[in-house]
């Protein structure tokens, strides 16, 4: 006898985006509602990890172990040494990832989780400094703890009120607010925070300097004063960068030539045939030091309505050449 498939539930709109409205709304009061609980012991939280010389070992089972991991990099992330030990594993060796110079920041919602705290005897004897982050300020884990964080709620997001749901926003936000505070108590800036994201867009931006991308030696186009018109076409179709610097015999660039002159030039009726790159060049050109960071360049560019500029260094000698193609390649713009 076979049997039937059960009938596709029925879908009502207008119950749905209320269900997720009233979610939104559970949500938000949890995370607002921390914001009355966190004092003293908040302050002392933040304290013991300044304090400490080793990593802040996150632990946390289910829903809080997905959590846990998150504040650990977010932790890590910030300037907060930090990583997340699974308990259960904890039981079977990974115990011995913990040493004496470390603290624990253990998350349980109810904070009775039997992986987590059948190893929290072990944690104190090792002298290891434990912070709990709970939503039971009076459970197993609170009283092992030497510092409680209280990130409780007063009720899920789950219809049922089982799922974890607004606990573990809360515990998210609560993560989030720890993390924040170590960075800046520490002066942690964006130059810190590139260094730890250098495949990142700040980390590019505020890591990548013109010496980076810039083309340099052989692939700088560039001429003498005497030159010729057609030697400046040279220079520039053969490098490809649409510019030539007209440069002194010490190295300073005294003009720039580009294809739109040339192009202007041509629409003139001029004669290209005479003049020398010093009579058709403009003065005093746009550009920028060798050291300097490469978003400065863009900047720079933008700003004078420019595409392309010459690099030089202290002494304004010309050491390369830089575009927004090159800006681009290295995804700094």
């Amino acid at each position: 006898m076979s049997s039937r498939p059960a009938p596709a539930p029925v879908v009502d709109p207008e119950a749905i985006l209320a269900r997720a409205r009233l979610t939104f709304d559970i949500e938000a009061e949890a995370v607002s509602g921390l914001k009355n609980r966190v004092g003293p012991s908040f302050v002392e939280a933040v304290r013991k990890i300044l304090e400490v010389r080793g990593r802040v070992v996150v632990m946390g089972m289910g829903k809080s172990g997905h959590v846990g991991r998150k504040i650990a990099a977010t932790l890590a992330s910030t300037g907060t040494p930090a990583m997340f030990v699974h308990p259960a594993e904890a039981s079977h060796g990974d115990l011995g990832m913990i040493k004496a110079v470390d603290l624990v920041l253990a998350i349980s919602n109810s904070g009775e989780v039997d992986e987590l705290t059948v190893i929290l005897p072990v944690v104190k004897r090792q002298g290891v400094p434990l912070i709990a982050m709970t939503g039971r300020t009076e459970s197993t884990l609170a009283r092992h703890a030497d510092i409680v964080i209280d990130a409780g709620v007063s009720k899920e997001a789950c219809p049922l009120n089982l799922a974890p749901t607004a606990s573990t926003t809360a515990q998210m936000a609560m993560g989030d607010a720890l993390a924040v505070a170590l960075l800046d108590a520490r002066g942690f800036g964006s130059e810190d925070f590139a260094r730890s994201h250098p495949g990142g867009a700040l980390g590019r931006k505020l890591l990548t300097h013109v010496s980076d991308v810039m083309r340099s030696g052989d692939d700088v186009p560039r001429v003498a004063p005497d030159a010729s018109i057609s030697e400046l076409m040279r220079a520039m179709s053969n490098k490809g960068f649409g510019a030539a610097a007209v440069v002194e015999p010490d190295g300073r660039a005294s003009g720039i030539f580009t294809d739109g002159d040339l192009r202007r030039l041509i629409e003139a009726g001029a004669d290209l045939r005479s003049p020398k790159a010093v009579d058709v060049m403009h003065r005093n050109p746009r550009t920028i030091r060798v050291d300097a960071l490469a978003v400065e360049a863009a900047e720079l560019m933008e700003q004078c309505g420019i595409t392309r500029l010459f690099v030089i260094d202290g002494e304004g000698v010309v050491v390369g050449a830089i575009n927004t193609n090159d800006l681009m390649r290295a995804k700094v713009i």
